[in-house]
């Protein structure tokens, strides 16, 4: 989701390096189809995706205190995004034999739980194709090595499905609905058709193809048109497949609708808005709606299908600027309403979203758009609706010049999410996270995630919370940590309280009917409880405590 400041307007989920001037960050947008060029501000020289309250949690069956001491865990959304596009961060090849991609990717969530991330937000569909044996898209090709659509002998996406609910990761399938191939600059099909897999759906449907920018640039590509309502449905299909077929916890979009605007060219949809857009003012606001009836009609969609899987998008981080309109934020960067035809605020205050992770990619005190003014502004947007707000957090940019040298910056701005009641933040990417540049993950870690967290609870999801589970065991081990064993009925997931002082207090989740706390005190008494999940994350009432002996 990166992107890199530019004057505002030229041109997360998801993404590319800092770049200094507009010109070289328009031709990275075109080389790198899986990135927006998010920070389309100018003046800090380079791009610019836990928040989140500190809850108490009080089971929804009541019992809310352990031992006869309340029960505290933090309730928040905790995530990373792990891009496939041009092999950003899984699999690190194309090709890759489908045991070392199984690896790789396990250790990408067994990085989430180290960082006490209860969320993964994967690219499965990062440009007309999948990462699931399809009938409406071919194989990707950054899975696969190849552009034929063979089939690589494995389901990817029922094995990432199972390893992160073996994790108690909630799993959230990130689509980019209208892009139909990779620029040729990276090795895609560019604007050639004929270069497409065979079983792409634009070689079937060459009306519903729009190239742009123009084939003698060097980053054209072919995308699905918004404007035709069979190709949108046909785009709907293709993403509801998955959620058909897997059990996914999230559907997400990030900022690629419509293309950012490339200097002198248009989105050429002359023939799609002469037949479909009557009624429209101009051109512009048929845009724009073309693109809310694929929020809408993929939120009511989604929610007919499994009324449990959540629904969210990454937009860029500027709707529109204060000197434009009103209701606009205090900023002066590209809008997404005027300039890639995306109305983040109308899909908030519509509650067509169950979440909004705006990439807020700029630091505290950027003068174009400051991370401390825009965040009240989106604090406020989702206010008075269900919509939870989480951040898209610039990790990839750590380590940049100015602001971006210090490694507390992000710890500032995690802190600054808590103030303003933010429900949680999702970091790009999972390449940045592992590789902690500066000590800055290290460091917000331990100011902000040292602790699980329990993802927020959505009172629009269905709710069942469990009955109490009954712990069967419990003893030290030889090695050090406690071993908890129990019996727990219509339970999704369990979470795990140990008592400190006068609190009881969240020390882990798991699927299964066991856990070890590796990090159990020696040499005292523990008392422990445990209480089950449903699947939109809703507590039950806590077991009977059990405890054990200092040992």
């Amino acid at each position: 989701m990166p992107s890199a400041d530019t004057p505002a307007p030229p041109v997360p989920r998801r993404r590319t390096r800092a770049l200094v001037a507009v010109a070289v960050a328009l031709a990275v947008v075109a080389a790198v189809g899986a990135w927006s060029l998010r920070d389309r501000v100018s003046g800090d020289g380079g791009p610019s995706g836990p928040g989140g309250v500190a809850a108490v949690a009080g089971p929804a069956g009541g019992g809310a205190d352990c031992a006869g001491r309340p029960a505290r865990a933090t309730r928040e959304l905790r995530g990373m995004w792990i891009t496939t596009v041009n092999n950003i961060d899984w699999p690190s090849r194309r090709g890759l034999p489908a045991e070392a991609a199984r690896a790789e990717f396990r250790g990408w969530l067994d990085l989430a739980v180290r960082q006490n991330h209860n969320a993964v937000f994967v690219h499965v569909r990062p440009s007309g194709d999948a990462l699931w044996p399809s009938d409406r898209a071919p194989w990707s090709e950054w899975l696969t090595g190849r552009r034929d659509g063979r089939d690589p002998g494995w389901d990817p996406m029922e094995f990432m499905v199972a390893e992160a609910h073996a994790r108690n990761l909630e799993f959230h399938a990130w689509f980019n609905p209208y892009r139909g191939g990779q620029p040729a600059t990276v090795g895609g099909p560019g604007p050639r058709l004929d270069q497409l897999a065979p079983t792409h759906p634009l070689r079937r449907h060459r009306d519903w193809v729009v190239t742009y920018p123009s084939a003698d640039r060097p980053g054209s590509r072919l995308y699905f048109n918004p404007g035709i309502p069979e190709a949108r449905r046909f785009v709907e299909d293709a993403m509801l497949e998955a959620v058909q077929r897997y059990d996914v916890d999230g559907v997400h979009f990030d900022d690629f609708f419509y293309p950012y605007p490339e200097a002198g060219q248009d989105f050429p949809d002359d023939a799609a808005y002469a037949r479909y857009g009557r009624g429209f003012a101009d051109k512009h606001a048929w845009r724009r709606d073309n693109v809310n009836t694929l929020v809408r009609e993929m939120s009511e969609r989604i929610k007919a299908m499994k009324p449990w899987v959540k629904f969210g998008i990454s937009p860029f981080g500027i709707w529109r600027n204060k000197r434009t309109d009103p209701a606009g934020s205090p900023t002066a960067g590209l809008q997404s309403y005027d300039d890639i035809y995306a109305d983040t605020r109308l899909w908030v205050r519509r509650q067509w979203l169950d979440y909004v992770v705006p990439q807020l990619y700029w630091h505290i005190g950027f003068g174009k758009a400051d991370y401390a003014k825009l965040l009240p502004w989106w604090a406020a947007t989702v206010r008075g609706t269900r919509v939870q707000l989480y951040i898209g957090q610039a990790d990839y940019r750590v380590g940049e010049r100015g602001a971006w040298r210090d490694p507390a910056e992000l710890d500032r701005q995690l802190a600054l999410n808590r103030r303003y009641g933010v429900s949680g933040s999702v970091h790009f990417s999972a390449r940045q996270v592992r590789a902690d540049k500066l000590g800055a993950v290290s460091r917000y870690r331990r100011a902000h995630y040292a602790a699980p967290a329990l993802p927020p609870t959505m009172a629009q999801l269905p709710a069942a919370p469990p009955p109490a589970p009954a712990i069967t065991g419990i003893r030290r081990q030889d090695t050090g940590g406690v071993t908890l064993s129990w019996r727990g009925d219509d339970a999704v997931g369990f979470a795990v309280y140990r008592v400190e002082g006068g609190t009881a207090r969240l020390v882990g989740t798991t699927r299964g009917g066991d856990w070890v706390d590796a990090a159990a005190p020696a040499g005292q008494p523990l008392t422990y409880c445990v209480s089950g999940l449903d699947r939109s994350g809703n507590e039950g009432r806590f077991s009977a405590p059990a405890s054990v002996t200092a040992g």
